[in-house]
């Protein structure tokens, strides 16, 4: 008898209807002689709801009693799905986090899973039930409950798939697979067959919405095979895999984009040692993640450093920016939200030489400016003005990947 972990997303459960829908898929996974395990967002436009409910009573609220009300928007759809389920005739049994005892750090939010008690979980498989689990959320060593943050529904399925060792991790949601880029944005967009962990955490840092990156590394650490796939097609999606050699024939896997970011820059701070320190200290011990970051040296011994953060923890960044102004003698800041980050990635680029040039031209004759550059080996990120974003990703996608026929 196989362990399958299988997750579904918010629009998979969006309605009462699609709920049914997901519990018959769940018997016949059961009937078909796997145990299975569930993992649940909250239901389609939730939690943007509950995000919005708390921006009406504080502009910045708190950090813990947002957790606390985000959370309850899974204990909806686990309680619902459940009772979907025992319609059917199959047994479950619901869980929030911290019954099943996710164990995170404190940072609310964006909190990282530590340890997962599978006591209860093994429990109840035994007793012939299908275990299902609110996605996205857990608690700290001192009981508060936390979240781990947009996509956190991704993380919670892969790690419990780790922690229990099960024969692969399903991720149903409302596309068929992973693509090579958006088809809302390119009609020439091509579901891919298989992608290494590393390309796949590439593309889900640079914005790709079809899992969330902490899932993948999790993936990748201990090796979970992972099925992305559709809820609503009865087709093979994307399988993410340990990378091999013939993956590396492929010059370019995906193009994604990331319209979430805000760049933050220091105008004219005096060019010293420990000048970084005292910026991005404060922002990481606010666990605020720094995306990417250039530093322009001028003649007259000041320097220009700009960097990216998410529009998300934009205003917190640039509040601690402010309060550090004074002692770095800098002569301003300014901020900028109307930028897109738009990468291309693949493991070919390892061995295949002139990426970067290719993709600069084909931007330059778009007349498409170029304000920032970062580079890993199998990816290359620009930032961009953001209403050139979607022209960007058409014609880098059309670039790289339009004539390879399928992949």
């Amino acid at each position: 008898m196989a362990l399958l972990v299988q997750k579904y997303g918010g629009t998979s459960v969006g309605t009462v209807e699609r709920i049914r829908h997901v519990a018959e898929k769940i018997r016949a996974a059961r009937r078909a002689g796997n145990e299975v395990v569930v993992v649940v967002s909250a239901m389609a436009g939730e939690t943007n709801r509950l995000v919005a409910l708390a921006h009406e009573i504080s502009e910045m609220p708190d950090d813990r009693e947002k957790d606390v009300l985000l959370a309850s928007g899974e204990q909806v759809s686990i309680a619902l799905l459940s009772l979907a389920l025992k319609e059917v005739g199959q047994p479950a049994r619901s869980f929030l986090g911290h019954q099943v005892r996710i164990e995170t750090d404190n940072a609310y939010g964006k909190a990282r899973i530590r340890n997962i008690d599978s006591t209860k979980i093994v429990q109840s498989l035994q007793a012939g039930e299908v275990v299902v689990v609110a996605g996205f959320q857990g608690v700290d060593e001192d009981d508060n409950i936390t979240t781990l943050g947009r996509g956190g529904s991704d993380t919670s399925a892969v790690a419990l798939a780790a922690f229990l060792n099960a024969e692969a991790c399903e991720i149903y949601t409302d596309v068929e697979g992973v693509f090579t880029t958006d088809p809302g944005i390119c009609q020439n967009a091509k579901k891919l067959a298989r992608i290494s962990y590393d390309e796949m955490i590439e593309l889900a840092s640079s914005g790709a919405k079809v899992l969330e990156i902490r899932s993948v590394e999790f993936a990748k650490k201990f090796s979970v095979p992972v099925h992305v796939r559709s809820t609503f097609a009865e087709v093979e999606g994307t399988w993410l895999v340990k990378e091999d050699e013939s993956m590396d024939d492929v010059l370019v896997s995906g193009v994604s984009y990331d319209k979430n970011e805000a760049k933050i820059t220091l105008v004219r701070v005096p060019d010293r040692p420990g000048l970084a320190a005292q910026i991005f200290g404060p922002i990481a011990d606010a666990h605020i993640v720094v995306d990417m970051i250039i530093q322009n040296a001028s003649e007259d011994g000041t320097t220009d450093l700009t960097f990216t953060v998410s529009k998300t923890d934009h205003k917190k960044a640039l509040s601690i920016v402010e309060q550090t102004l004074p002692a770095l003698k800098a002569k301003g800041v300014r901020v900028d939200t109307d930028i897109a980050k738009v990468s291309v990635v693949g493991v070919g680029m390892r061995t295949h030489a002139g990426v970067a040039a290719k993709m600069f031209e084909v931007l330059a004759r778009e007349g498409i400016n170029i304000e920032m550059i970062s580079t890993s080996e199998i990816k290359i990120s620009v930032v961009i003005d953001a209403k050139y974003t979607e022209l960007a990703v058409r014609v880098l996608h059309d670039a790289f990947i339009g004539k390879q026929g399928n992949v």
